[in-house]
């Protein structure tokens, strides 16, 4: 009778085991049939603590602290919870911990705008390749990054996270920085899909946009970086596209996404709760961020009343499955939490000076490292090395200018480095008498501080030369606005001109450094100075990596990924743009707006089309202050031999550049491809490849390949709804610049081709 009974057990045990099958990667149907409608629902949400709920766990312990988010484990099944955190300049988690004396720093590597200023993949791979081992190393399974939005305007308080105004360079970039994360074995999140182009209510703003406009330029990004590189996640914004929310878009998450671009990953929504959980859901959001009970709730109920399918939302499970048994956390990886972060600063420092951007050199530049130097600019202490938001990092220092100059080699007015110090440690003790509190969305940037007219006369008598650092800080939750942002401040006008009036007076250079986290105005006063070096916001190691690139250690090889305008208006979008909206009244950061529907800010109408950047400036003639691609060198280069062949798909494109000057440099090409005449209006020219060289020697020549396929070369017909490459002769050109074309050849497409999509992203007719 015993025997029997435990026969009997063994057999209920090894059915109840069979009812509960545990996550395999060669099971995932087998788990999928087995979950309740309760655990799918909770898989789809994401849940900052462990709970049971109906005897469910839901949920997971915070085990690395600061990340932004997680998915929910179902331990009945063997589903882990895996972790999400911020990015896109390095790995955001706290750090420090309670319990512990260890500190858990990431580093701080350049912005996506910098890194975009390389025109180097390969560049751009090794730094996130270090990037994406932090991740690993940590415990993180997915970084939320990169941002990729194209740079629309120059005000946009994100665009330092965002590669570029044009939309092959911001998508070749994206690949490349997906591609060096998960080479670690961890995840990225695209973001953010789509046009997440102002943070004035970006919660609720209705990007109306042309079909053109959308495929061109706003999705074309995205579609490159999907099919290069196969991003583990892409992340929904929390905007309006033409009427509808975009994480609510079927056309856009689904027929798009995936249908059209085969995208085979899970789409997660940006952080928030709205109230249309289970439409989003059905459009093809598979995971909801940071997640919420009720959102559980509504998918539960939205099954229940057949608002959502159970195909659907088996659809959206079978996807976060076959995400999680990708994860570090699945697989059973054991993190270190001690990444080799003196080895990533060296790696930070070196792509920072050779993406950096030398605007002007008027005999100035380089140095010889020990010169004595009158540094100006509140940003030469408080420097600027990324931007404040999700794409800050906690890092454990920041090297400034006045550290980085004395380190290599310089020496520095004492007087006027302790006038600063003393005004910096003045604002940190009203700071603390005031109990002055700054949220992580709006860290504050000191103003620049007036330098007496007589102090700066003598020290052009006692210094060999001038650096002004001039910094903008910028981040999430708010726009840049014109005045005393994109312009100079009075102050800076002033110091400005005191200073270049002075040390030219005494026959000797003026150089400023622009540590910015977007566009500034620069036509009015560039002319006054001797150079202009553009590190953006260049990381921890950042202001060395200035420094290597003053003395000469390192020739900057840089160049625009972005416009300078002239002035601000002449960017077409900034006739629909919140350049000077009170942030106060209605910042979509967090998630409120004015009563009445405003231009600009509950709406913005793209009236621009593709008329981005220097398709604009290039094809109107509009004068520009530097132009897209631009970027100066300590060498010269010149261009010849342009070939272009026709192939079966497109063409294949060859150039020769050779050092023509006295000292080892890079030089990046642009090819731009302007189409034959006829049909839909075009702009003057497009970027459709770039290439880099390798550190040529004075004399060394490199050829150069670059390969355009047809597709590559349509533009979007939205009468069709397809896009179309014209027959006819085409002019392949290279370029250091939109403006300074070196070469051409011809090529000639026989037969227009033709490729259909689905009409899925029509404005909606009011």
């Amino acid at each position: 009778m015993k025997k029997a009974f435990l026969t009997l057990l063994a057999a209920g045990v090894a059915l109840v085991a069979a009812a509960q099958p545990q996550l395999r990667k060669d099971n995932i149907e087998d788990v999928l049939k087995a979950m309740t409608l309760q655990e799918k629902a909770t898989l789809l949400v994401g849940g900052a603590r462990a709970a049971v709920v109906n005897g469910v766990t839901s949920g997971v312990d915070w085990n690395v602290p600061g990340a932004a988010g997680n998915t929910r484990p179902i331990e009945r099944l063997g589903i882990p919870g895996t972790v999400l955190a911020d990015g896109p300049a390095g790995l955001r988690i706290q750090p420090t911990r309670q319990g512990t004396n260890d500190t858990f720093y990431c580093t701080g590597f350049p912005v996506g705008t910098l890194l975009a200023s390389s025109w180097d993949l390969s560049l751009v791979e090794d730094v996130t390749k270090a990037m994406g081992n932090e991740v690993l190393e940590y415990g993180v399974d997915v970084l939320l990054a990169p941002g990729m939005n194209i740079h629309r305007n120059p005000l946009c308080g994100r665009n330092f996270e965002y590669f570029s105004e044009d939309p092959l360079l911001s998508g070749k970039m994206a690949a490349a920085y997906v591609k060096g994360i998960q080479s670690n074995g961890v995840g990225t999140s695209i973001k953010h899909y789509a046009l997440n182009n102002q943070e004035t209510n970006r919660n609720e703003n209705d990007a109306i946009v042309s079909q053109r406009a959308l495929r061109e330029i706003y999705l074309k990004n995205f579609e490159i970086a999907v099919k290069e590189a196969e991003p583990w996640t892409v992340m929904s914004s929390y905007n309006k596209l033409n009427g509808e929310y975009t994480q609510q878009k079927e056309g856009l998450l689904t027929t798009v996404l995936r249908d059209e671009w085969g995208f085979k990953g899970i789409v997660m929504t940006d952080w928030g709760n709205k109230a249309g959980t289970v439409k989003s859901a059905k459009s093809g959001n598979d995971l909801m961020e940071p997640g919420n009970q009720n959102e559980i709730d509504r998918i539960i109920a939205g099954v229940q009343d057949g608002s959502i399918s159970q195909e659907e939302l088996d659809r959206n499970v079978r996807n976060m499955l076959n995400y999680i048994v990708r994860t570090p956390r699945f697989n059973g990886y054991k993190f270190s939490n001690k990444p080799d972060l003196k080895a990533h600063a060296a790696v930070a420092r070196k792509a920072a000076g050779e993406a950096m951007v030398l605007l002007r050199n008027e005999g100035a530049l380089p140095l010889k490292g020990n010169e004595k130097v009158a540094l100006y600019g509140i940003s030469a202490i408080d420097f600027v090395a990324g931007g404040t938001g999700s794409g800050d990092v906690n890092k454990a220092y920041v090297v400034n200018m006045e550290d980085a100059m004395k380190g290599a080699g310089f020496t520095l007015d004492k007087s006027l480095a302790d006038y600063y110090k003393a005004y910096i440690d003045y604002d940190k003790a009203q700071t603390a008498l005031n109990n002055t509190q700054f949220s992580w969305f709006s860290r504050r940037k000191l103003s620049e501080i007036a330098i007496p007219a007589a102090a700066i006369e003598n020290e052009a008598r006692t210094n060999d030369v001038a650096v002004i650092v001039l910094g903008r800080n910028a981040g999430e939750g708010a726009d840049r606005r014109q005045i005393d942002d994109f312009e100079l401040t009075t102050v800076e006008r002033e110091l400005l001109r005191d200073v270049s009036t002075a040390f030219h007076a005494a026959g000797k250079k003026v150089i400023v450094v622009l540590n910015v986290g977007g566009v500034i105005e620069t036509a009015s006063w560039k002319n006054m100075v001797d150079a202009i070096v553009l590190p953006w916001s260049p990381g921890q190691e950042g202001a060395n990596a200035v420094a290597d690139v003053l003395t000469g250690k390192v020739n900057p090889s840089g160049k625009l990924p972005m416009t300078f305008p002239v002035n601000f208006m002449d960017h077409p979008s900034s006739a629909n743009f919140p350049y000077n909206y009170n942030q106060n009244a209605g910042r979509g950061g967090f998630g409120w707006g004015p009563r009445q529907p405003q231009k600009d800010v509950d709406y913005t109408n793209y009236e621009e089309g593709i008329w981005v950047g220097y398709r604009h400036f290039a094809t109107r003639g509009v004068e520009v202050s530097y132009p897209f691609g631009y970027g100066l060198s300590y060498t010269s280069f010149a261009y010849s031999k342009p070939v272009v062949k026709a192939g079966k798909d497109g063409f294949t494109a060859t150039v020769t550049v050779t050092n023509t000057g006295k000292v080892a440099g890079k030089e990046v090409v642009e090819l731009y491809v302007s189409a034959p005449a006829g049909g839909l209006e075009k702009p003057v020219c497009e970027l459709k490849a770039f290439g880099k060289t390798r550190e040529l020697k004075p004399g060394e020549s490199q050829t150069l390949t670059m390969k355009v396929s047809a597709y590559e070369l349509a533009s979007f017909n939205e009468a069709a709804s397809a896009w179309e490459a014209a027959a006819g002769n085409y002019t392949v050109a290279f370029g250091a610049s939109v403006n300074d074309i070196r070469c051409s050849a011809p090529f000639k497409l026989a037969k227009a081709q033709t490729w259909p999509v689905h009409n899925v992203l029509a404005p909606e007719v009011k």
